[in-house]
């Protein structure tokens, strides 16, 4: 692989284990609406798509859902999250000194996520990440998401070069087919949040440690 000229990464189950305070606002929701809590796993496995698919999800699979439920729970989630984003969430062993090896190089970087825009710039400012990035592209009310390419272009766009010279990182098959609608390369972080099977992936093009992530680096 020719080292990028730029990389992008998810955020969640990427660089940050942050599922832990995701669970614990999805089971506040179900409670304000009298339902019984999810656990950790199950709520992993809805991951990726954005708060609004967890939630759907979540009422889903605890009796059902109906608009105005929905607009309830989301907005109690919320309400939740964004006081408790990274009470029990952490970088992942071994990204901090990976970040500091990519700045090191003078390579841009920036995050594309299907999280909320502000909680996921809140979120970087919180856990000392934000100064690491050039851009931060985050989900937004009428805008594309994941894996629709266009947030992952905006992002590198926003980078300055060209599709061709980037990299996105990831941990799941939206990160997958967002980067491949997108034509852009891609390498999976195997110890996030991956749901489905991705056939198509070669090993080398996967890692389980950021302490050994493997992406070249320009000289």
């Amino acid at each position: 692989m020719i080292p990028p000229k730029a990389i992008i990464f998810d955020l969640d189950g990427t660089l940050i284990h942050s599922a832990p305070d995701l669970h614990a606002a999805a089971n506040v929701a179900l409670a304000s609406e009298g339902r019984d809590p999810l656990d950790l796993d199950t709520v992993i496995s809805f991951i990726g798509n954005g708060v609004d698919a967890l939630i759907a999800k979540s009422l889903d699979v605890t009796g059902g859902s109906d608009a105005a439920l929905h607009v309830r729970a989301l907005a109690t989630f919320m309400a939740f999250y964004t006081q408790n984003m990274t009470t029990l969430t952490k970088a992942y062993p071994g990204v901090i000194a990976a970040l500091n090896d990519f700045r090191d190089t003078g390579i841009p970087l920036g995050i594309c996520t299907n999280k909320p825009v502000q909680p996921a710039r809140d979120i970087c400012d919180q856990m000392g990440l934000t100064a690491y990035f050039a851009d931060i592209t985050g989900a937004q009310d009428g805008q594309a998401r994941k894996p629709d390419p266009a947030p992952l272009l905006a992002s590198i766009d926003n980078l300055g070069v060209d599709p061709a010279q980037a990299l996105y990182v990831g941990d799941s098959a939206v990160d997958y087919h967002t980067a491949r609608n997108a034509h852009v390369s891609f390498r999976l972080f195997s110890k996030g949040y991956l749901n489905d099977p991705l056939p198509d992936l070669s090993e080398s093009d996967s890692f389980d440690d950021w302490a050994a992530h493997g992406i070249p680096l320009p000289e």
